[in-house]
């Protein structure tokens, strides 16, 4: 009796084993196959240099692909788009699989429903940011109400943190914002006026000049700032932190090539060329799961930039 007890429970568990074999024999399988004879593919959004940027992150496709299958069927590739709209209309052609920008042009071209969310991306070794609204020290400003009727300096029109994070914290608090044409336009009483530096340090140097009363950088931005300029500055107001940059997939894309591209990326900070591969795109740390998962992360960046008026 105790033998043939002994038997059954051998053959159960090589049951067992062989359901489980095959199962992921055809996880893998069905990968494979969702890609097989075909490429995997980065998006990327850039105006300038835009070879140099596709030769920096080709190794980073390669990596990936590779790991989407063992038998080396799959080209990773990359491809720039001058803007989030033209990258948009790529993953719409299915000619990007996945890409990874920050979150207003995240924003831009999920909103269109061709595209959805899956980890963040730990850029420049941070995971998320925030924005400082900053005066210099002897502006006679120490507190936001004194903007009224003064000129603010923001980065550029698609930055997160040098414009839409500090635009977004004003307008809350009740600011009419409006943009001038130049340093020169007059300010009525009753709003701020803004312009755009289009770079960080310009940003500085136009508060630390006092041609503007204002100014709004990143904190990490602030934080690489020389000893003696971060000494010339007074933080006013600091916006709640963002995700630094985020990664997204074709909405159509296979579930099972989603599984794998999210384990490969999840992962990859873990052995030695992954890790060295990462460095060399930004000093990427690595990838993990969205803070309070997709649809919380979709939520703050649909309320971040949904349209508010002409302001």
């Amino acid at each position: 009796m105790n033998i043939q007890r002994h038997h059954i429970i051998v053959v159960l568990a090589l049951a067992v084993l062989t359901i489980v074999l095959t199962s992921d024999a055809k996880a893998a399988a069905q990968t494979t196959q969702a890609v097989k004879g075909e490429s995997l593919t980065l998006g990327l959004v850039s105006e300038i240099h835009q070879n140099r940027i596709e030769d920096h992150f080709r190794e980073f496709a390669r990596y990936v692909a590779r790991r989407l299958s063992s038998a080396g069927e799959i080209e990773g590739k990359v491809v720039i788009a001058p803007g989030p709209l033209q990258l948009a209309k790529l993953l719409e052609e299915k000619n990007v699989d996945f890409y990874m920008e920050s979150s207003y042009p995240t924003y831009l071209i999920n909103r269109q429903g061709i595209a959805v969310l899956i980890l963040r991306r730990w850029k420049g070794g941070m995971a998320e940011y925030r924005s400082l609204i900053f005066t210099k020290t002897d502006s006679g400003l120490s507190r936001l109400e004194d903007l009224r009727g003064k000129m603010i300096a923001f980065e550029d029109p698609g930055s997160t943190s040098g414009y839409f994070l500090p635009k977004v914290l004003l307008l809350t608090k009740g600011f009419k914002l409006t943009e001038k044409p130049g340093l020169e336009a007059k300010v009525a009483p009753g709003e701020v006026g803004y312009v755009f530096a289009f770079t960080d340090r310009n940003v500085v140097h136009l508060v630390l000049s006092k041609k503007t009363a204002a100014g709004a950088i990143s904190n990490d931005d602030h934080a690489t700032l020389d000893e003696k300029i971060r000494a010339e500055i007074a933080v006013l107001a600091e916006t709640e932190s963002f995700p630094r940059h985020l990664v997204s997939v074709r909405k159509d894309l296979r579930p099972a090539v989603v599984k794998r591209l999210k384990e490969i990326l999840l992962s990859m900070h873990q052995d030695d060329e992954g890790r060295r591969i990462l460095n060399g795109i930004d000093n990427t740390t690595k990838f993990d799961p969205l803070p309070g998962g997709e649809a919380m992360v979709r939520r703050k960046l649909v309320e971040l930039y949904r349209p508010r008026g002409k302001q």
